[in-house]
């Protein structure tokens, strides 16, 4: 609860108390000291998005060979545009329903809904689409562009798009409201952060390496050489192997057989990881009643391969601890994701001993016959991976059972080389993590050298 005063002469057409917090006030009268231009004087012309009208799905989107990028609101970013998981729609539709919104190199794009007046430059050559939480603008040229879009990614900039949002529970932009948000044009804001993005963009490169790279090590270590694998359309199946076995044709894929004779030609002995195991059982299924304060629930989003991202867990109730039952893990534990991202698997920190585990993850315990961290490189491996994919039931969301990872083969060296492996392995995370932290620590620095820019006195 907050209480403030607005005088009458005050009112500019809004009457809602957000609009008028105090510290929107304050910045609002700073940033006017310093101009009086409005991102709608640098408009040329200005189009939202929209999702066509198509039922179908076959009719609106298409492959990346085929189609147009249907840019979302998480393509869009303040790095640029972000395309991993972007869709692609048919080039009859872009060029008809969506015409008005198509996208071209050196357009300013900003998003209106969801992650609000997140902004980047078309590069150059690339031609797309937006949906409707989206508008794409022309200005005079990329340079002006490039100006607008670093002041509405810095905090003041985005501050005041914030200001200017209206609607309860999905706050957007409108028109009018876009165009209102005052623009401080200040092109050394450009070069700091661009070269900001590229010291970023090369530690984060270094940090990738070093956690590809170890895959190879782990094979190269246990002698195991993996050729290239293939998915084959066709292949035949005898039926002595079909028989008592899985019906699915993917199981019986040849690049599986191939993975397998990799394995048994390592330099190790593979045994099967219900030798080691001590303890298993499933995680626990219960309501998602989430408080401030109570029992900490890991869930799978919390689980990284080799290690566990501990910065948003959820809490349960007090009152759930006997419900709960034995749905705890401690440290030196072992959580593998059973179903979504199927063989993600982690040993448990000290950090999270304790905490309660979610359904969708089965604990085990190993005796000292294997190192834990060793055996969790090894699940997390690009071999074990590819196995543990090909024992997933069930055709919507595929899942994996405690029989199935008592059966996982695990290459087992002597406990001198899996401690070598371990070490190694962790000093490289390690590594990756720093470079990770420094990336964001340039990032960071960068951003608040722009709000000194853009807001220091003349």
């Amino acid at each position: 609860m907050e209480c403030f005063t607005v005088y009458s002469d005050k009112i500019e057409g809004r009457i809602d108390p957000y609009f008028y917090m105090p510290e929107f006030v304050e910045l609002e009268e700073k940033v006017a000291k310093k101009t009086n231009k409005k991102l709608g004087d640098f408009i040329i012309s200005i189009s939202s998005g929209a999702t066509p009208s198509r039922k179908k799905d076959e009719e609106l989107y298409t492959d990346e060979k085929n189609g147009i990028p249907f840019l979302r609101v998480q393509n869009i970013t303040e790095n640029g545009l972000v395309l991993d998981d972007v869709k692609f729609i048919t080039k009859e539709v872009h060029n008809t329903e969506l015409k008005r919104s198509q996208v071209k190199e050196d357009n300013l794009l900003i998003t209106i809904t969801g992650r609000i007046a997140s902004s980047c430059i078309v590069p150059k050559g690339f031609e797309g689409n937006i949906n409707q939480h989206s508008v794409v603008i022309e200005t005079k040229d990329r340079e002006t562009a490039e100006i607008i879009a670093t002041f509405l990614n810095s905090k003041t900039g985005n501050t005041l798009a914030l200001r200017r949002t209206s609607g309860g529970s999905r706050p957007a932009l409108d028109y009018s409201a876009l165009k209102s948000i005052p623009v401080i044009l200040n092109e050394k804001i450009v070069s700091l952060m661009d070269n900001a993005y590229q010291q970023k963009k090369q530690k984060e490169q270094e940090a990738q390496k070093l956690l590809d790279s170890i895959n190879d090590f782990v094979l190269d270590e246990l002698g195991i050489k993996l050729p290239e694998l293939e998915d084959k359309k066709c292949f035949v199946v005898n039926s002595e192997i079909v028989n008592n076995n899985r019906l699915a044709s993917y199981y019986y894929q040849p690049k599986y057989a191939v993975v397998e004779q990799a394995l048994n030609r390592g330099k190790y002995k593979t045994e099967f990881l219900k030798k080691f195991i001590i303890k298993i059982h499933y995680g626990v299924s219960i309501k998602n009643e989430y408080i401030d304060e109570g029992i900490p629930l890991l869930r799978i989003l919390n689980l990284k391969p080799n290690m566990f991202n501990l910065s948003d867990v959820v809490k349960l109730d007090e009152s759930k601890r006997k419900e709960i039952g034995n749905g705890f893990v401690y440290e030196g534990d072992i959580l593998i994701s059973r179903s979504g991202s199927v063989g993600i698997v982690a040993v448990v920190p000290k950090e999270a001993d304790g905490f309660a585990f979610g359904s969708f993850m089965i604990k085990f315990c190993v005796n000292d016959e294997i190192n834990k961290e060793y055996l969790s490189i090894w699940l997390n491996n690009q071999i074990s991976k590819l196995l543990t994919e090909r024992e997933k039931i069930g055709a919507i969301q595929g899942n994996i059972t405690i029989e199935t990872i008592e059966n996982f083969k695990i290459p087992i060296p002597p406990l001198e080389i899996q401690n070598k492996i371990a070490e190694e392995v962790k000093n490289r995370q390690a590594k990756a993590k720093q470079l990770q932290e420094e990336s964001k620590q340039i990032l960071d620095q960068a951003k608040q050298e722009v709000e000194k820019m853009i807001l220091e006195k003349k």
